[in-house]
């Protein structure tokens, strides 16, 4: 019985789709909340207030639209993800990290972020799976 689950569970292509639409489904997420509920100006405004230039949210934004539409077509995975870590990781040390590092402390830690960062790696190691435009 458990050498059937293990077989019906062994598909690699399909647990890459997998990994690969929820990160673009979580970047694109994150910046229809920075477009929608904290507005392009108010994400400015936070850049600066913690020390970045007000201009580096709007590309933080464009860089969450467009990496999340190539994570979830599958356009250039690999080097999509590999792109997309140094975001992550800005949050960790800019924004999450004085936190502590449980995401439920106040401001959010830097444990979501970490978690994320991997699965970017990950993401970049395996390539695209299933039902990608470009094999990369």
């Amino acid at each position: 019985m458990l050498q059937d689950l293990n077989t019906r569970l062994n598909n690699p292509g399909l647990g890459a789709l997998i990994l690969r639409v929820t990160l673009g489904l979580l970047f694109l997420a994150h910046a229809w909340l920075k477009l929608v509920v904290f507005t392009p100006a108010g994400t400015a405004q936070f850049f600066q207030s913690i020390g970045l230039p007000g201009a580096l949210a709007y590309l933080t934004i464009a860089a969450e639209i467009l990496g999340g539409i190539a994570l979830l077509t599958g356009f250039q995975v690999r080097l999509v993800a590999l792109a997309l870590i140094p975001l992550i990781l800005g949050t960790i040390i800019f924004s999450h990290g004085a936190n502590g590092f449980f995401f439920s402390n106040e401001g959010g830690g830097w444990e979501y972020p970490a978690v994320w960062a991997v699965a970017l790696l990950v993401q970049a190691l395996i390539g695209p799976g299933d039902a990608a435009i470009t094999r990369d």
